[in-house]
């Protein structure tokens, strides 16, 4: 006799264990007389080798050499400034998980309501700035890599920022898992970790944008914890069979395994440290050894490749049937796991499962994470065996949503065949929620079948469509725009009819915020400091409540305090000239006007706009006398932002920004009054060089398009003043400097649909419509920067349709570009224009807008740690 294996489990990794052990899962035990228990070995053994934050320099360069001595397997003399900012970094995680771990035991221990923050985004940045500010840590780490021969801003830079997001989307979760932490929340985010980000942008020969693989794990990421013992086995495809009632049963298909790497996310000013975990995709079968020893060498590792393309890339290309499957693949696999990680962490809390939303909220970041709602009903009715109805009340009242755009184009929906063969048992559930959904929409409106037709999660046509964003408003406790005009839009447009159906009060505001932590002490720090000078508070005071900068007003008029002001200014503006000539060779004039927009590219957010204000400011000033042109105020314009690869016209408008700069910045009569330059590769890290630079920026979308956007927070909080339309969070920032501060123009949102039913059914000719604008796109269509043919695709949006309104927008635009002109030139009054910009961005910090969330959304109290007992002392 032998012992024998099923052939079918070779090369099956063994059954995961229960993970209830960990750090995130324990409770400590408790004795008879109330007291907990150590829960093994000898107590004061265990203390006595437990370690506090470092904060004196002899015990950060102790760990920092250990490191290069241990972690790295390095010495003095091999070391390079790579090596140093890894050894540096694993010493700050370190820290980080001293508090990190106190803070999970501390909330275990507590039994808090917690919020958790789904976002397929999180575009964090750069970490080891950060978090050396969050723990008041850099002036010790900045003396100590001193002593070891490293200059800590090198070693800082030697980062790559995380390819884990693109844009605003991911870079507010950032903003409010950062103050989310700040504000001693117990909040997690949950998200994907991709192995080459979005794409790393390249510029071609012919100004073309090209794509490449961004490899930002290509090195060890010291930042992320792997969890090898958290994983979680997610199904697709198979069939799924009713048994009994609603309940069902799910099987066959493809299995693939959820790891989980968690981010540790430092507080402000606190010891609370909360939790990023992304999860990574891995086959359940890995290598097949039989297909290969038979010679199938592609099947041998089929089943590897097909679990890791899941995360490979953010956002992979949906122009395809492949790539649309690999989408939703990615958001159920990531949803899947991260609720299954969810009930673990509720389940080992030994409550009832009908208690969940009194100790679980989950906030939906747009529509990508809307399968968490059928994922959770599978969950409830088919594996814990909740009646339907009482399943649907949990759900009702544990999800809210986040609605971040008005755009139709952008509202998400999948095709039912494609959903019915990748997720079948998701499928049957929402059409199971639809029917007994339209069933009371009938009670109440009955008779109105084009209500019906409007609200139904279903869309009707060739193949059927999923609407998410109503799945997502239907099975979400509160739905919330992010600015008050985009609130205002969504209740009045695409969830007017839900408005009708479920009230008012389900639909809400909170507008965006941003950390003032990153986006003023860390990318802005001389700023920071003159701020804390003059207000002779320290940084923690206004960097935690941004409303104590209205004290700058006091100061708005003395002299000292105005040069004091443009000094610093001028200081981050020769910083970018700095990074221009590095990486382009050009030189800059730093004593011009800095006119900056980078956002992702997109029609609606009209970077097409903006370069064709710069053509036409080359053409004007061309057509001037030499004695003309020396009464021009000279500008610097910047643009940054990537295009979606299949995006063809974003990727059109970048070619030819790209081919403008080649052609201004060369002519020798013009390239010392206006300068231009397209900066590739746009990320968080360059914007922190960016945003502190600019004079003006312009955030100029077609009204009633921006659901609010959060750059133009970054450049006001820096002293820069905003050019753009009526539209987002514009009018709020308007209203709270001063509308004399800002620079508007272009049509309102009501005469947008009346604008373009005009353009549609009654076109004028561009030449008669807006003749200014019809000499810039003839100029371009006759080759002057490069071949005009390739444009024709770009030009004819305008002289067609012309459906994000530049048409109508172009000369007021001007008269915008003009008024700034002028108002630069009184640069006394344009520094008052700036201090005040800066004194009134207190509403527009991110800790306002999670506060919101925790008492709008989650009830979740604030200061929840304030009687924390940190189990090390030292």
């Amino acid at each position: 006799m032998t012992s024998t294996i099923d052939p079918s489990t070779i090369g099956k990794p063994a059954r995961a264990r229960r993970h209830v052990r960990s750090v995130t899962g324990y409770f400590p035990e408790i004795d008879e007389k109330g007291q907990e228990k150590w829960p093994r070995g000898d107590e004061k053994v265990w203390k006595a080798g437990l370690r506090g934050v470092h904060r004196d320099v002899p015990a950060i360069t102790k760990s920092v050499v250990h490191h290069v001595q241990t972690s790295l397997a390095r010495q003095p003399y091999n070391i390079d400034d790579f090596g140093a900012y890894q050894a540096a970094a694993l010493s700050v995680r370190d820290n980080l998980i001293v508090n990190w771990n106190n803070t999970q035991l501390h909330h275990n221990r507590k039994g808090n309501k917690r919020a958790y923050y789904l976002s397929l985004e999180f575009l964090m940045g750069r970490t080891f700035d950060n978090a050396l500010l969050n723990l008041d840590l850099k002036p010790q780490y900045d003396d100590g890599m001193s002593l070891l021969g490293f200059n800590l801003e090198d070693l800082i830079d030697q980062e790559r920022d995380a390819g884990l997001g693109n844009g605003g989307l991911g870079r507010l979760a950032a903003c409010y898992l950062d103050s989310s932490a700040s504000m001693e929340l117990p909040v997690w985010g949950y998200g994907l970790r991709y192995q080459y980000g979005i794409f790393q942008q390249l510029i071609g020969p012919d100004g073309s944008q090209l794509e490449a693989p961004d490899p930002w794990l290509q090195n060890d990421n010291p930042w992320e914890l792997p969890r090898a013992d958290v994983k979680y086995e997610v199904r697709f495809y198979g069939h799924s069979e009713r048994i009994e009632g609603m309940k069902a049963l799910w099987s066959g298909g493809q299995e693939v395994v959820a790891v989980a790497y968690d981010v540790m996310i430092p507080g402000y000013d606190t010891k609370n440290t909360n939790n990023l975990r992304l999860w990574e995709s891995k086959p359940k079968r890995g290598f097949d050894l039989n297909s290969f020893n038979a010679g199938d060498y592609e099947r041998a590792v089929e089943a590897s490749n097909s679990a890791a393309a899941i995360t490979s890339v953010l956002y992979p290309n949906d122009h395809t049937t492949f790539g649309k499957e690999l989408r939703l693949k990615q958001q159920y696999f990531w949803t899947a796991a991260s609720l299954a990680d969810i009930m673990r962490r509720f389940k080992n809390m030994e409550k009832s499962i009908l208690e969940f939303p009194d100790y679980v909220s989950i906030q939906l970041n747009d529509t990508h994470p809307t399968l968490a709602i059928p994922e959770l009903m599978r969950i409830l009715v088919d594996e814990e065996e909740v009646p339907w109805d009482q399943a649907w009340d949990i759900i009702t009242r544990t999800f809210f949503f986040t609605n971040h755009t008005v755009l139709p184009e952008a509202l998400e929906k999948w095709s039912v065949p494609l959903m019915q063969h990748l997720l079948p048992r998701h499928m049957q559930i929402i059409f199971d929620i639809n029917l007994i959904f339209l069933q009371a929409v009938e009670k109440k409106f009955p008779g109105d079948r084009d209500k019906l037709a409007r609200m139904s999660l279903i869309e009707e046509g060739y193949p059927q469509q999923v609407r998410m964003a109503n799945l997502a408003c239907i099975g979400s406790h509160k739905v919330n725009g992010v600015a008050e005009l985009h609130s205002e839009l969504v209740r009045a447009t695409i969830m007017k009819d839900f408005v009708d159906f479920y009230g008012v009060s389900k639909f809400f505001n909170v507008t965006n915020g941003i950390t003032p932590r990153r986006w003023l002490d860390q990318c802005n720090p001389g700023l920071s400091r003159l701020i804390s000078e003059t207000l002779k508070l320290p940084k923690a005071a206004f960097l935690k409540d941004l409303y104590q900068l209205e004290g700058l007003l006091k100061h708005i008029d003395d002299p000292k305090f105005q040069t004091m002001w443009a000094a610093v200014k001028q200081t981050n503006k020769e910083r970018l000239a700095h990074y221009v000539e590095v990486t382009t060779g050009h030189r800059i004039n730093t004593k011009a006007m800095f006119d900056i927009q980078i956002k992702r590219i997109h029609e609606y957010k009209r970077q097409t706009l903006n370069i064709f204000g710069v053509i036409h400011r080359y053409l004007a000033l061309k057509a001037m006398t030499s004695a003309q042109r020396k009464k021009v105020n000279p500008k610097v314009v910047f643009f940054g932002g990537k295009a979606a690869p299949g995006y063809y016209i974003a990727k059109l408008t970048i070619k030819l920004v790209v081919n403008v700069a080649r052609i201004v910045n060369a002519d020798p009569e013009t390239k010392d009054i206006l300068s231009l330059f397209f900066l590739p590769d746009y990320s968080v890290s360059l914007a922190e060089i960016l945003i502190p630079a600019s004079d003006i920026s312009q955030h100029i979308s077609t009204a009633g398009t921006e659901a609010s956007g959060t750059s133009n927070m970054k450049f006001c909080l820096n002293g820069g003043l905003l050019l753009g339309t009526v539209d987002g969070a514009n009018i709020e920032i308007a209203e709270e400097v001063g509308e004399q501060n800002v620079f508007f123009f272009g049509h309102l949102t009501p005469a947008v649909e009346d604008l373009r039913y005009q353009h549609m059914y009654h076109p004028v000719p561009l030449e008669k419509k807006c003749p200014g604008l019809a000499r810039v796109v003839n100029e371009v269509a006759a080759g002057r920067f490069g071949d005009g043919n390739a444009y024709e695709p770009l030009l004819n949006t305008v002289r067609k349709n012309d459906y994000y309104l530049l048409t109508e927008d172009f000369d007021s635009y001007l008269q915008a570009l003009k008024l700034v002109d002028e108002a630069y030139q009184d640069r006394t009054e344009w520094i008052k224009k700036s201090i005040r910009t800066t004194a009134k961005m207190g509403k527009f910090s991110s800790d306002r807008a999670i506060q919101d969330y925790a008492q709008e959304c989650w009830s979740c109290s604030l200061k929840v740690l304030q009687d924390i007992k940190w189990i090390v002392q030292i």
